[in-house]
């Protein structure tokens, strides 16, 4: 079982688009892309820490056909764009807004928002967020998971934590 996390999908959101110059020819194919690339690079038994954004403005019906088409375990940490009919889908394994968990050793703060500054940021601890698009320059230790940042795919924390972003 491997551990990822992602954000920022933004299915159905035809000005995600434009505002953050995503390649694709149409919400459809975008939203066909997000798909394919989650399933190639999740395992059904993996778990994926979603943080926020899932679809935007989306009839609850659709999130859920997104939810099970989708592999892994997914757990949200709700963004500015989860409503409460989202949040609500059996399809999540759990819902927050805020959470502090470890993987592989590392402790990590999951927020949808990055912060300025976090608990642990002095004792090695990493923020892990979403909602910028890869727009913000990251504190030390922060790193934004974003589809946006990382080729439209949930990423390891072994990933992010060797990357130079």
């Amino acid at each position: 079982m491997a551990i990822f996390f992602t954000s920022d999908t933004h299915f159905g959101h035809g000005g995600a688009l434009g505002l953050y110059r995503r390649p694709f020819a149409s919400v459809a194919a975008m939203n066909e892309a997000l798909v394919e690339r989650w399933n190639e690079t999740v395992g059904s038994e993996d778990v994926v820490w979603h943080l926020g954004d899932f679809a935007i403005r989306q009839r609850p019906l659709v999130v859920a056909d997104l939810l099970v088409r989708l592999r892994g375990r997914k757990h949200l940490v709700a963004g500015n764009n989860d409503p409460p009919a989202a949040r609500e889908l059996e399809g999540w394994a759990s819902v927050q807004s805020y959470i502090e968990i470890e993987v592989d050793g590392v402790c990590l703060v999951l927020c949808h928002y990055p912060f300025r500054s976090w608990r642990g940021m002095g004792k090695g601890w990493v923020n892990l967020h979403g909602h910028s698009h890869g727009r913000l320059k990251p504190q030390p230790g922060q790193f934004d998971v974003g589809v946006d940042v990382w080729g439209f795919r949930p990423v390891t924390l072994s990933e992010i934590l060797h990357s130079r972003r």
